[in-house]
């Protein structure tokens, strides 16, 4: 059976983020969103355009009445965006993952960069890893909130 991954980001509202790369923090955010991004094969503008616009705009923080009706723009927080080629590993068959359904690393990079590169256009704060490296990351989610977003489920108009 065939499947189609797309581009997948991870959102965690947090109160703090960081990421280490040798021992050095390359990255480090207060109140705002963790993303982990992964990028497939087959991925293209249209797939980071709806991806920033989720990071944007999904209303994962309270508002005064507790409900989540403001987004990280709404109350000024930034962004830690971290690629990670692991969130496209298939584990349906056998013990070891199968990855070959992450875009090959210039494609990756590119679109990872491309996604920082708008998510700053909109002024937004934003922090990243170092691609491609060992990194280690840490965070303390708020909540817990977490959402999955992938492109795949665009909904066409």
């Amino acid at each position: 059976m065939l499947f189609r991954i797309e581009m997948r980001a991870i959102l965690q509202r947090v109160t703090n983020a960081s990421v280490e790369v040798e021992g050095k923090v390359v990255g480090r955010i207060q109140h705002g969103l963790m993303v982990l991004l992964g990028i497939a094969k087959g991925d293209n503008e249209s797939d980071t355009a709806y991806v920033v616009e989720k990071i944007q705009n999904l209303r994962m923080f309270a508002d005064d009445q507790g409900k989540m009706n403001r987004s990280v723009i709404d109350v000024g927080g930034a962004v830690l965006l971290v690629s990670q080629f692991t969130l496209l590993g298939r584990t349906d068959n056998g013990r070891r993952p199968n990855f070959d359904g992450a875009a090959p690393p210039d494609q990756a990079k590119r679109l990872y960069e491309q996604v920082a590169a708008d998510l700053r256009a909109c002024g937004m704060p934003v922090e990243t890893g170092v691609f491609a490296a060992h990194m280690q990351v840490a965070l303390v989610n708020d909540g817990p909130v977490t959402f999955v977003v992938d492109s795949r489920e665009r909904r066409l108009p």
